[in-house]
């Protein structure tokens, strides 16, 4: 009877919320019919990377040749990290609700856009350790009052059933921005800019581990990240972002 209760109460509750602040799209604030969903608009435009695409890098191929393929990019330069996955190409929406959440306090599209990352990342999830979000440095982190980074791995955490340790990297280093830089740029502006604690190491060494970001573009800052672990010792590090870009200059 208790149970009973406290669940029509609860269902009481959500019924006064949503007459008195009705569910909107996270994307464009139109009506939906649920928390945390995008309108049939933004969902049409949000463009999801599912297979085929590269088994390291992520990337998508545009026509299906056969499993476990690798894109020549991947060939060429291979990645510090062994796997990348992403929801959805950067692009208009996804460049909204990213930005949103990192310089407009919309902490609360953390859950959704986690709860989207849990599924593109579910084979690298299914057997990790630990989820490793990228670190910002003390001095950025005071002054934006939260790493997205870590809030978007506490909601994949809490759907995969895995630890998220904030512990085990730190940024060393205040970087400059990457918006703007070249590839070149921006691997030399994170280079060195990452490490493991040592009192950290005995934590790392041979984990499975998912470093866990916002965005991947030229992937300096996850490559840096993932050879920082690596030297520790770490067995595998993969990467999970919500999105990333996609085109001929934008290899990982």
């Amino acid at each position: 009877m208790a149970a009973r209760g406290a669940r029509a109460a609860a269902s009481a509750l959500r019924l006064v919320r949503d007459m008195a602040l009705p569910p909107t799209c996270i994307a464009c604030r139109a009506p939906v019919a649920d928390d945390g969903g995008l309108c049939p608009a933004c969902w049409s435009r949000l463009t999801f990377i599912s297979r085929p695409f590269c088994e390291r890098l992520g990337t998508p191929f545009p026509a299906d040749l056969g499993p476990g393929l690798l894109s020549p990019a991947a060939i060429a330069e291979p990645p510090a990290y062994d796997r990348a996955r992403a929801v959805a190409h950067y692009d208009e929406v996804a460049r909204r609700l990213v930005h949103a959440l990192k310089f407009g306090d919309r902490t609360d599209l953390a859950r959704p856009l986690g709860r989207m990352m849990a599924q593109a990342g579910a084979e690298l999830l299914a057997d990790a350790d630990a989820l490793v979000p990228v670190p910002l440095h003390w001095t950025r982190l005071w002054q934006r009052r939260f790493n997205q980074s870590a809030a978007l791995a506490d909601a994949v955490g809490r759907i995969a059933g895995r630890p998220v340790r904030n512990d085990l990297l730190v940024r060393r280093r205040r970087t400059g921005h990457q918006i703007g830089l070249s590839r070149a740029e921006r691997a030399r502006n994170v280079q060195g800019a990452f490490a493991v604690p040592a009192l950290a190491t005995g934590e790392v060494r041979g984990r499975r581990l998912v470093l866990v970001d916002d965005v991947l573009t030229t992937g300096a800052t996850l490559e840096a990240c993932a050879r920082a672990l690596s030297r520790a010792g770490a067995a595998r590090v993969d990467a999970l972002v919500f999105a990333r870009v996609v085109d001929s200059g934008a290899a990982v």
